[in-house]
């Protein structure tokens, strides 16, 4: 990643579960290289054609998010090479033999990104591998051998029903392996990853896992020329998920842009905003909101202070708790205004607007108001407080929050500030 440490703010620390997936892969990709060495290797065209996609998807893989890759065309590519099955295939291919040569392509496609210097995720592409595996054996399992694709509706149904329940058992795993990392990266509640896992895997993962089973289809009744055919929705897949992430990365400079406006003005201490963000982000995590919540959240908190560039004179130190109430809701409002010009973060201008309401008078009363905005009141509270400059021990800090409790601050958000800072989160 080329992403600044100060704007990082989702790459919390390093896995310990990503050394074992690592492990687990090549260990898994070894012992069917090996199976497969030793039984011989069956259908070379249909290895060397998907292996070949499959290396190839690995070396266009981008990034979505600042937490995940995704490589369309490798995983689609990989799931069709689980469910062959037809006339034109012959003997389909077993468990080791394809979970070697996905394991293989992998490599092959990760390598040339190694060399270049571009970004690659060796945990991500182990995740790939296993869960590939996974769908494999499910397919051996419920797929006799008579079963394939001749054009009649009895072997039709039940293979589709198998194809899709070897989709299935590749997202789960995925899902489920996803959910225990982000809760160990993050510290989410492992209900609120698994949700946000599946809730990925019914957007996008499903969408891949249709793909292949169109080209496991369309090559197990006609062959190889099947491929190119199928290859195209693919690569429009590949090119929409690209767009979207420039889009992304479009909004994330923006934002970055406008945040550092106060502390070029010398309204906010250099590299405010983004402690700011970095510990909204980690209360928001602790309190399992969704991807797009979160997004939300990372935003308003970078643009908290823009309203304070409208005010006649700077806070001592970015100080804006040392204003009064008055000037501190008008710089909000002002932010928020400025914020909607956008015309794209209407979202975030609402919980910028009510980022310096007073829980007992806001949030308490008005369910209305967005819980990202008690987040942020807190974490800009405990950002002057301790951050740089400032001095305060985070015990102190924590003790001059908790007195404001239920009347400034929202008491769920101060209990989750407290477990956040207790598992040992630093500026």
């Amino acid at each position: 990643m080329t992403q600044t440490k100060e704007f990082d703010a989702f790459e919390a620390r390093r896995l310990g579960s990503g050394v074992v997936l690592s492990v687990a892969g090549g260990a898994v990709g070894l012992v069917a290289l090996i199976i497969t060495a030793r039984q011989g290797v069956t259908g070379w065209p249909f290895v060397i054609v998907f292996g070949l996609l499959i290396a190839v998807g690995e070396m266009v893989q981008f990034r979505v998010d600042p937490s995940r890759n995704r490589a369309p065309i490798a995983t689609s590519a990989s799931l069709a090479y689980v469910m062959l099955r037809g006339p034109a295939v012959g003997v389909p291919p077993e468990v080791a033999q394809i979970v070697a040569v996905t394991g293989l392509a992998t490599l092959a496609g990760i390598f040339p990104r190694a060399i270049a210097g571009l970004p690659w995720d060796l945990v991500i592409s182990s995740r790939r591998v296993l869960s590939v595996a996974f769908a494999a054996v499910t397919f051996e399992l419920v797929t006799p051998d008579s079963l394939y694709w001749n054009g009649s509706w009895t072997h039709a149904v039940p293979l589709t029903g198998a194809m899709l329940l070897a989709v299935l058992s590749a997202g789960l795993t995925d899902a489920l392996v996803g959910a225990g990392q982000d809760t160990e990266r993050y510290n989410r509640p492992f209900p609120a990853a698994l949700r946000d896992e599946l809730a990925v895997m019914g957007r996008i993962g499903l969408a891949m896992g249709i793909s292949g089973m169109l080209l496991a289809a369309g090559t197990s009744l006609i062959g190889l020329w099947a491929v190119p055919l199928v290859v195209v929705p693919l690569l429009l897949t590949q090119f929409a998920f690209r767009r979207f992430a420039s889009a992304q990365r479009t909004y994330r400079t923006t934002v970055r842009s406008m945040a550092r406006s106060t502390e070029i003005a010398g309204f906010s201490s250099p590299g405010q905003n983004a402690r700011t963000a970095t510990l909204a982000v980690a209360i928001g995590n602790d309190l399992g909101l969704t991807p797009a919540r979160m997004e939300a959240l990372e935003y308003a908190a970078l643009l908290s202070g823009v309203g304070q560039l409208a005010l006649a004179d700077p806070s001592p130190g970015g100080a804006s708790l040392l204003r009064t109430r008055e000037e501190r809701q008008r710089a909000a409002e002002i932010g928020a205004s400025v914020i909607e010009r956008s015309g794209v973060l209407d979202h975030v201008a609402e919980i910028v607007r009510h980022s310096n309401d007073p829980y007992r008078h806001g949030r308490a009363s008005n369910a209305d108001i967005p819980l990202e905005s008690g987040i942020v009141n807190v974490a800009l509270a405990y950002e002057q407080l301790v951050g740089e400059g400032n001095g305060q021990s985070p015990a102190k800090a924590m003790e001059s929050i908790g007195l404001g409790i239920g009347a400034e601050y929202d008491p769920v958000v101060v209990e989750s500030l407290r477990r956040v800072i207790g598992r040992g989160f630093r500026f």
